[in-house]
């Protein structure tokens, strides 16, 4: 009697592939913005800062990389697209700055009435340096020592102070002693969609 054995075939089950998980789209770049003080009262500054809670949103489509406000450590001035200046130029050491940060960023915003027009500080226009020197150094009520400083490392005084447009081609002004907070997001956030911001009486109002 013949035994017959039978093959038993296993069927191989093929899994499917297990799914990838789908690919998360890239954060889209935050603008690079750096900030400058020149010859200004750092009003326009606290007006920035003015903006409050508006900062943390702003804070998610720009990233400051050079300012006096914020505790950036940098060597250089890096490359930003955005450059925003507060104050006029009064001395050498601030045109060679503005010109660095000028020759590093796409848009120059001058920020403030100092920055567009020279105001209180270009009070002094209107009288020779050597006068104003001596006014502020030799004549003054409150100094104790009468001396105008000349050393090397005190960076020379220009005898006129300049507005920006003066030193450097500007993109963008943003008028007001200081510019209101609102003044300061509406141009802003215009600028990051993509428009030119536009003065007008209501934008512009200070009573």
């Amino acid at each position: 009697m013949n035994k017959t054995t039978r093959k038993t075939t296993t069927k191989k089950t093929t899994r499917p592939p297990a799914s990838q998980p789908a690919a998360v789209p890239a954060a889209p770049a935050k603008v690079r913005v750096a900030t400058m003080w020149l010859s200004g009262c750092s009003g326009c500054h606290m007006s920035f800062l003015d903006l409050d809670e508006r900062l943390v949103d702003l804070a998610k489509l720009i990233d400051i990389l050079f300012s006096p406000i914020v505790d950036t450590k940098v060597k250089d001035m890096p490359q930003v697209d955005v450059g925003i200046v507060e104050g006029c130029v009064n001395n050498t050491d601030q045109e060679h700055e503005l010109k660095m940060l000028r020759d590093r960023c796409k848009i120059l915003i001058a920020l403030g009435d100092c920055a567009c027009t020279g105001n209180m500080p270009a009070l002094r226009n209107q009288f020779p340096l050597k006068d104003c020197l001596a006014r502020a150094y030799e004549q003054a009520e409150s100094n104790r020592i009468s001396c105008i400083p000349n050393d090397p490392v005190v960076p020379k005084l220009y005898p006129k102070a300049r507005p920006l447009q003066e030193v450097v081609k500007v993109d963008l002004h943003i008028p007001g002693c200081p510019p209101d907070a609102d003044v300061i997001w509406y141009a802003l956030t215009e600028l990051l969609a993509g428009r030119t911001p536009q003065w007008n009486e209501k934008n512009l109002r200070y009573d």
